[in-house]
């Protein structure tokens, strides 16, 4: 198997993930109706950029991936922002819940496909497994001295 060297946190699979679907959830939230401003697509964009956080995917977990990243030169360091996130994570499984349950209404709504909001729905699950899959085995992820 050959696979590129990850030079930034840019390259990891679940920074991709997670920024494709914070900006999906943005985009599409941009198309909904008019009426709908101040009650789904502003709940939708909030969940997304404010609570979400590390467990669902928003803006926010690309930023403390980033910050991880930066720490692998010391494993302590690298472990304890990715358990952050994975704390944080667990705090706001209701805040997800949320959320996701904001993307079905869109769903049922018809602002968006079911096959669509399938896929944003399972990314969530994604990201989180990809970061508690870094912190059990941190060692592929650090950077040598």
């Amino acid at each position: 198997m050959n696979k590129e060297a990850i030079k930034d946190h840019k390259d990891l699979g679940i920074y991709k993930i997670a920024f494709e679907a914070a900006m999906k959830i943005f985009e599409l939230s941009k198309k909904f109706p008019v009426e709908e401003r101040y009650s789904l697509t502003d709940q939708i964009r909030r969940s997304d950029a404010r609570r979400l956080a590390t467990a669902s995917l928003s803006r926010s977990v690309c930023a403390n991936m980033a910050e991880a990243w930066r720490k692998r030169r010391y494993e302590a360091a690298f472990i304890a922002k990715l358990n952050d996130c994975v704390r944080g994570a667990c705090r706001r499984q209701v805040e997800a819940a949320e959320t996701q349950t904001w993307i079905e209404f869109a769903v049922k709504c018809n602002y968006i496909n079911v096959e669509l909001g399938r896929e944003i729905y399972a990314n969530y699950n994604q990201v989180l497994s990809g970061l508690v899959n870094m912190i059990n085995n941190p060692s592929p992820w650090l950077r040598n001295h």
